[in-house]
């Protein structure tokens, strides 16, 4: 494979809108975030998904949550669900009067790209598409993910020495589904393009799974196409929990894969709820010397207190959910935030003494040499993807006799049986995604919430 050597970065700082703007738009400038004043952005971020469909539709409880979050430290909010054809304006200017951008994910439970029976499909491009359509109208949109947690089987919690730890188990069935993820990647980039809308970063979010470690991130960042290559790169990380340390952790060996990459990466979600309380010592590596020269911040799970247990906020106590029609399992998804003692004062007193300066577009513009990696190559009994291999087209399933040989399979012959291979529930990590689909159909079976 030839690398590709971009110093000066022409092509990408050609992307950058320089435009004056009231909100500073972000944008992905080789490995780093940089904001439209030249500033180069770290993410302080929230996971925010208050009710099953979507949180960003409801103005006044965003203002609310946005004065909070503005309290917290916070800059930007990752949203997993949304409605595209919603009103999103009251809430998107409510985050962005306080400085706060969206991360948002392209799919919903029914258009997942599946882990072992992945398809890319005209319905889930469709539906990807639609959601892009919509918060592509907004600055402080500061980047989409394909997927989240598409690459693993699944998780088990365990304690040890009082410390919470997820075990994650990646098999072959799982990794074959990396090329559809990467070819999610490069079709909405390509209609990003289409419809010359601002180049708004597409990337993905991974459960950190050792097995996949460096081949995923490698994967979805290499090759000779830049159209096909993903824009960032981030991890679901809990691996800091207690009293840990950089090299306790792990985290020295995040940061020893991510260095050199050619992409913005970051933790997109991160903060163990065992043991108690909450510390977020991880923050200080984040942003500090240990890891801020790569990495570009953190998403902490989760704004909001429910069953799982993560919140930084609640609304109140809770409630009888067949009484309440604003409590899907109990806990009140609306109201005056009141912060969770001692987590949400340890979070803030971290981040304020956190604020890495980075460094300036122009300076890293000029300087920068950035090169994609190698292609990962498949190993028996792991990573079974030729990372060389031609990427699916639309409308093509996984064949399981095609494994390191061959990236893509046999067409489905039409949209609708492609479209029949996407749907179901979708891999998980731990208990928080589990959560988060039983609230949804808790909301079903109250009649205010419909997800399908």
């Amino acid at each position: 494979m030839l690398g590709l050597a971009v110093s000066p970065l022409l092509a990408v700082f050609a992307a950058v809108d320089l435009a004056i703007a009231a909100t500073p738009i972000i944008s992905a400038v080789g490995s780093k975030f940089f904001t439209s004043n030249g500033d180069q952005f770290y993410i302080k971020g929230i996971a925010y998904q208050l009710i099953p469909k979507d949180p960003l539709i409801d103005t006044d409880q965003c203002k609310r949550d946005a004065k909070q979050m503005q309290d917290l430290g916070a800059n930007a909010i990752r949203v997993y669900h949304v409605d595209p054809t919603a009103d999103h304006k009251g809430c998107m200017d409510a985050f962005a009067d306080v400085g706060i951008y969206l991360f948002v994910d392209l799919d919903d439970f029914p258009t997942q790209i599946q882990p072992t029976t992945p398809s890319w499909n005209p319905s889930q491009l469709a539906a990807f598409s639609a959601v892009l359509d919509e918060f592509q109208k907004y600055d402080n949109t500061a980047g989409v993910f394909v997927g989240n947690e598409v690459l693993t089987t699944g998780s088990t919690m365990t304690y040890h020495g009082g410390q919470e730890h997820r075990t994650d188990q990646l098999t072959a069935e799982t990794s074959g589904a990396a090329p559809y993820v990467k070819a999610a990647v490069r079709d909405i980039k390509a209609y990003r393009d289409s419809k010359n809308y601002r180049k708004i970063p597409i990337g993905y979010s991974a459960a950190d799974v050792p097995g996949l470690r460096p081949m995923l991130q490698n994967y979805l960042a290499c090759g000779d196409n830049d159209a096909e290559r993903a824009e960032f790169y981030s991890l679901n990380v809990y691996e800091w929990c207690g009293e840990s340390s950089y090299d306790g952790s792990g985290y020295s060996q995040l940061e020893k894969n991510a260095t050199g990459y050619n992409v913005p990466i970051f933790v997109s979600e991160t903060g163990c709820r065992e043991p108690r309380p909450r510390l977020f010592g991880d923050q200080a590596s984040i942003f500090g010397q240990d890891m801020a020269g790569t990495w570009s911040g953190a998403i902490v799970y989760e704004w909001i207190q429910e069953a799982n247990d993560y919140g930084l906020i609640s609304y109140g106590p809770m409630v009888n959910p067949n009484v309440s029609t604003d409590a899907l399992d109990g806990y009140p998804r609306s109201g005056t935030p009141t912060t969770v003692s001692p987590d949400y004062g340890n979070l803030k007193s971290q981040w304020a003494t956190l604020s890495p300066s980075g460094v300036k577009l122009s300076v890293y513009s000029a300087s920068a040499s950035i090169t994609p990696p190698a292609c990962p190559t498949s190993t028996e009994g792991g990573w079974i993807v030729n990372g060389n291999a031609p990427l699916p087209s639309v409308g093509q399933t996984l064949d399981s006799a095609a494994t390191a040989s061959s990236a893509a399979s046999t067409p489905t012959g039409s949209a609708a049986q492609a479209s029949a291979s996407a749907t179901g529930g979708g891999a998980t990590t731990g208990n928080k995604e589990i959560t988060r689909m039983v609230v949804c159909l808790l909301g079903v079976m109250l009649g205010f919430v419909t997800y399908l």
